[in-house]
């Protein structure tokens, strides 16, 4: 059984704007730095579209790790979805939401996930990956809201 959370982030850039950042692939790269995340493969550099996969190398853990994942559902501007399609999760899809608030917007993301490794890994899920995750996911969205206009 998937493991999911949710974080809410409020900007003030306007929806199109942040849906835009967050498909950016460049702007993606810059705001996961820390774990020197790159894309390696499929679309590098740019707005990701739907049907489009990116393949990221990142270092989690200590480890070096590949992902890549597929845009599966898409309505500018206001929704997209990502899902894994090769990678360490049994299971990994990241729902992005963007809607007007106040002068601004709020992005709302929505992740749920399943660890490999069997027992061992769904021991780790939520005390271990769900908090590692939703760190990643906040600092991500803090750097994206962050962006000047």
């Amino acid at each position: 059984m998937p493991v999911s959370f949710e974080c809410t982030t409020e900007s003030v850039l306007s929806v199109d704007r942040l849906f835009d950042l967050s498909r950016d692939i460049t702007a993606h790269t810059a705001s996961l730095s820390r774990s020197r995340e790159t894309a390696v493969g499929g679309v590098t550099d740019g707005l990701i579209g739907l049907t489009e996969e990116v393949t990221w190398r990142a270092w989690h853990f200590g480890l070096p790790l590949r992902m890549t994942s597929r845009i599966t559902a898409m309505s500018a501007p206001h929704s997209f979805t990502d899902e894994q399609v090769r990678g360490p999760f049994r299971y990994f899809r990241h729902e992005h939401l963007f809607s007007p608030h106040g002068t601004g917007s709020v992005m709302v993301d929505r992740v749920s996930f399943a660890a490999p490794l069997g027992v061992l890994g769904r021991l780790a899920e939520r005390p271990v990956l769900a908090r590692y995750m939703r760190r990643l996911i906040e600092q991500r969205n803090a750097f994206l809201a962050a962006i000047d206009h």
